[in-house]
C-alpha cells in the first residue's frame, strides 16, 4: 500500500528571496504569493504547487557541473518556443549558461540568478 502524498511546495535556498522570485515570475508568468517577504517569497503554481524561495545567510551557489558546491535541486521546464529564443529571453532576465551542456539539442541547462541549475526542454 503506497502513501497518498500530494506535492504542494518546492523551496529553493537563496540569498535574496524576492529577487529570485521575481526572476522566476518573469520567466514563468506565475503569480506571486501575497505573503511574500524578504525572508520567504513564493509563486503560486499549477494545481496548488507553490515554488518557494527562502533566505539563507552565507548562501553558497551550486557550482554545477563540478559539484564542489553540490546542486541542491534541478528543475526542468517545458517551453513552447524554440530553445534558442527561450534561452535568449532567460539570459536577458539574468539567467546564466554553463559551458557544459550535456543534452545537445534536446535540452539546455541554464542557471538562475542564485546559481541553481535548471533545464528548458521543448514541448
Amino acid at each position: 500500500m503506497s502513501l497518498q502524498m500530494k506535492l504542494v511546495a518546492i523551496t529553493l535556498d537563496c540569498p535574496d528571496p524576492l529577487a529570485l522570485a521575481a526572476f522566476y515570475q518573469r520567466a514563468t508568468g506565475l503569480e506571486p504569493h501575497p505573503k511574500s517577504d524578504a525572508d520567504f517569497a513564493g509563486l503560486n503554481g499549477e494545481h496548488g504547487l507553490l515554488i518557494g524561495f527562502q533566505r539563507v545567510d552565507d548562501y553558497r551557489a551550486p557550482s554545477w557541473p563540478d559539484q564542489i558546491v553540490p546542486q541542491q535541486l534541478h528543475i526542468c521546464f517545458k517551453v513552447d518556443e524554440d530553445l534558442d529564443v527561450t534561452e535568449a529571453r532567460l539570459l536577458e532576465l539574468g539567467a546564466g549558461k554553463p559551458d557544459h551542456q550535456p543534452h545537445g539539442d534536446k535540452a539546455r541547462v541554464l542557471t538562475d540568478p542564485a546559481g541553481h541549475p535548471f533545464c528548458i526542454v521543448p514541448r
